[in-house]
């Protein structure tokens, strides 16, 4: 086990922990959770050997392999398999021993050899380490290529693959779900459960947390908090803590707020009734949620657009590519305000070349694209927090977008992000990842977009930050398109899918659990330049229309239900408003109306009641008409 007594560890003149005393034992999943700077990648470091501590002690077993993940892989003309391989110390040393005797001729020393190469399962290690590769994205194809010819996501990939390939006692991971797509974080949460040493790993994906993880290591105010469960179990304890104060009662009612409306929008649309639902269960959590918000020193909003066209941006029959490579063909798609997209699809599939044909960053290969006339469109990719001189500065870096503003106002405007006082001045040379993230989406967003498009926008941002983010995105009266790995952020923002395959765009009718298992089936399973070309179908379009149309027919008497309750919630609705309005006229209640007074009243409580029967009848109705529309 790892165990710390009385630890107390400092960067520069920054106390990150004190007097901090805690055991970890084999085959625990730890989160390691904090805001930014807080010190998570120097108990990393620590642990690895390269940090003294300033107190106390720290304890490892000295027998013990500490597998870590590389964040900067270097140049290499290594082939991929050969760098993931490398992470198998025991198999390499197999492999010079096997050598060693072959080249010496002595029968009985190869004989040997082979023997111990065997039981350590060494002829297999080349084909774990092909599987590692690709359950983290690498075509097979390229699985002999250098190192130096992928790009800095990809070589991040190399990495962590390298790490899992290390027959290690304890594993620290260094948020390794950055730069990962959706599918391949599924595959990897999958493999990390299936881990039999110690892991702490660092992330601020909370639904990853909460699949792999059995504690969280939470670091805050100078100490080191240990919780047994997963993310959502800690974050309760938190927040129950943080509830017994009586000023976050205010910053409660406010976010209920935020999440009822979006869940009441979802109401009026019979179609998105399991996201619904969704919204439903996020609205219970919603105290704990804003109880840890209240806490957080990000505190900002999106500026409301000065114009909301409708609709701010059409593609039809649209194509799009690299060059004269055509990657997505026939995109038939509306953009409205308040519409709230999240994009789906495998790695390579497209998500990204259809962002930036809709920012006109590519050309229009075929079809056609309308964009509003007062449409303003915000574009958020990650290769913007790489665009920053090392001198700039988030106040400079504001001011050249707008030179009219006061100095106050972009240093209030800014520290809603979390720079205030002297940060605003800092370089950004020495800014971390998430740091730099989050001025890019501050400087993104300054000038009032109204349509937001944004790919991986959490990246490198911390709990506290996606939180914040993701209260904004709800309240922003213009229309977001959204590609991302983290699922509560797809979950509470977007209220319809979209999913790019097979190089085309349709609307995915299900949720985000729907998808998981889509991606299980052996089409998405295979990689984009091996599926078969659109067009392949196993029917012919006249047969699949015959087939929609006997499935819409037998569908019909549950359309007819749902709208036959629409229909009455709006009755019973108009009705409240009514009774409302009457029970507030101050002259109902003398005496002489105390009997209109009792029957209004009574009719209203019969009206809620009714109410709440017909909303119920109408998510069951509806999750029914999708689970029949899917099957």
């Amino acid at each position: 086990m790892i165990e710390l007594r009385d630890a107390t560890l400092q960067r520069a003149e920054k106390v990150l922990f004190e007097q901090a005393s805690l055991r970890l034992f084999p085959g625990w999943r730890i989160g390691l959770t904090g805001e930014n700077g807080a010190g998570k990648s120097s108990l990393f470091a620590l642990l690895r050997g390269q940090l003294p501590l300033d107190a106390g002690s720290c304890e490892l077993p000295p027998n013990w392999t500490l597998a870590t993940m590389e964040q900067h892989v270097p140049h290499s003309e290594q082939s991929a398999l050969d760098f993931v391989l490398d992470g198998d110390a025991a198999f390499r040393a197999s492999e010079k021993q096997l050598q060693a005797a072959e080249l010496s001729g002595d029968a009985q020393a190869l004989a040997l050899a082979h023997e111990q190469h065997d039981n350590l399962d060494g002829y297999q290690a080349p084909v774990r380490a092909a599987r590692l590769l690709s359950g983290l994205g690498f075509s097979q194809e390229r699985h002999g290529d250098a190192v130096a010819s992928f790009s800095g996501g990809w070589r991040m990939r190399l990495g962590l693959a390298r790490a899992l390939m290390c027959r290690s006692d304890a594993l620290l991971l260094d948020e390794p779900t950055n730069h990962l797509d959706l599918d391949t974080l599924l595959w990897l949460e999958q493999w990390l459960k299936s881990y039999p040493g110690l892991l702490i790993v660092i992330a601020h994906d909370r639904e990853f947390l909460d699949a792999v993880c059995d504690h969280i290591l939470h670091l805050e105010g100078r100490q080191l908090s240990l919780y047994t469960g997963n993310y959502s179990s800690s974050e309760r304890v938190r927040a129950e803590r943080l509830l017994q104060q009586e000023r976050l009662r205010q910053a409660q009612e406010r976010q209920r707020a935020h999440l009822q409306s979006f869940v009441d929008r979802f109401r009026a649309k019979a179609t998105k009734a399991r996201q619904a639902q969704s919204r439903l269960k996020q609205l219970e959590r919603l105290p704990l949620l804003a109880a840890l918000q209240a806490s957080s020193s990000f505190q900002f909003s999106l500026p409301e657009p000065l114009h909301l066209p409708q609709p701010l941006l059409s593609l039809e029959a649209a194509a799009a590519g690299h060059g004269s490579t055509l990657l997505l063909s026939q995109l038939s798609l509306q953009i409205s305000p308040g519409d709230r997209i999240g994009l789906l699809g495998v790695n390579g599939a497209g998500k990204s070349t259809l962002l930036r044909l809709l920012a006109g960053e590519l050309p229009l290969l075929a079809g056609e694209v309308q964009r509003a006339d007062k449409l303003k469109l915000a574009h958020y990719h990650q290769h913007q927090t790489e665009a920053f001189a090392d001198q700039d500065t988030p106040l400079l870096c504001l001011r050249r977008i707008d030179g009219q503003a006061s100095e106050l106002a972009l240093r209030t405007y800014l520290g809603g992000f979390g720079f205030s006082g002297d940060r605003v001045q800092a370089a950004c040379g020495v800014f971390s990842g998430g740091e730099r993230a989050r001025l890019a989406l501050a400087l993104c967003i300054y000038q009032r977009p109204n349509l937001l498009l944004l790919d991986e926008p959490t990246n490198h941002l911390d709990m506290e930050m996606r939180v914040a983010l993701t209260l904004a995105l709800q309240d922003f009266a213009g229309a977001v398109v959204l590609i991302s790995h983290d699922r509560h952020l797809l979950n509470s923002c977007c209220d319809r899918f979209m999913l790019v395959d097979g190089g085309r765009l349709q609307a995915f009718p299900g949720d985000l659990s729907d998808y998981a298992r889509w991606l299980q089936a052996p089409t998405p399973g295979i990689a984009a330049q091996e599926r078969p070309a659109t067009g392949e179908a196993a029917l012919d379009r006249k047969e699949l229309r015959r087939i929609e149309a006997a499935k819409r027919q037998e569908l019909r008497p549950l359309r007819l239900k749902l709208e036959k309750i629409e229909a009455e919630l709006q009755q019973l609705q108009k009705r409240a408003q009514e009774l409302e309005h009457l029970l507030a006229d101050p002259q109902i209640y003398s005496d002489a109306r105390k009997s209109e007074l009792l029957a209004r009243m009574q009719e209203s409580e019969h009206i809620a009641q009714a109410t709440a029967r017909h909303e119920s009848s109408w998510l069951e109705l509806s999750c029914e008409l999708e689970e029949r529309q899917g099957a």
